[in-house]
């Protein structure tokens, strides 16, 4: 039973975003509050370590042991949220799992990977997506989390700013658009390591006709081979990319910012309970719903990539 606890707290969540900005940036540092490391950035996202799919995970970490007390005051179990023994739910809980510490005026997903339409459906109507117009874009949000964000708005208005969103698909999505999102990145990537002699046609044509959880961990497999499904093929596609039914915005807890690069826009976000929480994602903003000195004892720590700071999980 205490094996199955553990296992548990590694995976809530497949996360985020099929939002990734892919514009060119500068390479910067990254500063921790632990450490600093140099970190490579290509098409303004950061490269993935493939091994750390094959890490161990530390349940004593300050990340799982929160996950596990703010999961269990919801009512959610291990045994229905995730599997324990699936590395790619792992993997991708470490990347964008913050938004499972949630204010408990939100909704969190009861899975780690929605399915189906119907099942991302039935979830976004029990938590009650309410929408506003900004800019000619309709914005679908959890209540909570669109109040705080017309909130953190109007404060910018105030101050000469403002805060609005990065296309059509900076809030609320559905199960189709992650799919679609996915696609648009496997199927050019199949033909190009195809004609690379990388993948053989037998097998592109299987990977194609597979399950979509199937694929996804298939995908995953190959690129620790270095054969990369990223726009460019030269990274993880994670970092282009969710897996589908994994996207943080399927939750209606994320939003797209076009104003992501200004320091004081994203300040005013913070004090509203938005963060940055995907450091491969720099205009996604995941809403918490607490004050950013309550997210270390959340078992979130503080990354510095640029100008710009990040909150991810805290797994060391």
């Amino acid at each position: 039973m205490i094996k199955k606890v553990l296992l548990f707290s590694l995976l809530t969540f497949f996360v985020q975003g099929g939002c990734r900005n892919e514009s060119q940036q500068p390479k910067p540092k990254e500063t921790t509050q632990t450490q600093t490391t140099a970190e490579n950035r290509n098409d303004g996202n950061q490269n993935m370590s493939d091994s750390s799919s094959n890490k161990k995970p530390n349940p004593q970490s300050a990340f799982y042991e929160t996950l596990n007390t703010v999961l269990s005051k919801r009512g959610m179990s291990a045994n229905t949220v995730c599997d324990g023994d699936d590395v790619v739910a792992r993997r991708i809980l470490e990347e964008y799992g913050a938004m499972f510490l949630a204010n408990e005026v939100v909704l969190v997903p009861p899975v780690c990977m929605f399915t189906s339409e119907q099942a991302v459906l039935r979830f976004q109507n029990q938590a009650g997506p309410k929408a506003t117009n900004i800019g000619g874009i309709k914005i679908e949000l959890q209540s909570a989390a669109l109040n705080d964000l017309l909130a953190a708005r109007a404060e910018a208005q105030q101050q000469g700013l403002d805060i609005t969103p990065r296309g059509g698909e900076a809030a609320r999505r559905n199960f189709a658009d992650t799919v679609r999102l996915w696609d648009s990145r496997v199927k050019p990537a199949l033909a190009y390591w195809q004609s690379k002699g990388k993948i053989s046609s037998q097998d592109a044509a299987r990977i194609r006709s597979l399950p979509m959880r199937d694929q996804v961990r298939e995908v995953l497999e190959l690129e620790k081979q270095g054969i990369y499904f990223s726009t460019d093929f030269s990274k993880s596609i994670l970092y282009s990319v969710a897996a589908p039914g994994t996207s943080q915005h399927l939750s209606m807890l994320a939003f797209d910012a076009k104003e992501f690069g200004n320091k004081r826009v994203r300040e005013i976000l913070a004090r509203h309970g938005w963060f940055q929480t995907v450091k491969s994602d720099a205009p996604h903003f995941t809403y918490l719903g607490v004050k950013e000195s309550e997210l270390p004892s959340l078992g979130l720590r503080s990354v510095k990539v640029g100008e710009q700071v990040f909150w991810v999980p805290n797994v060391n």
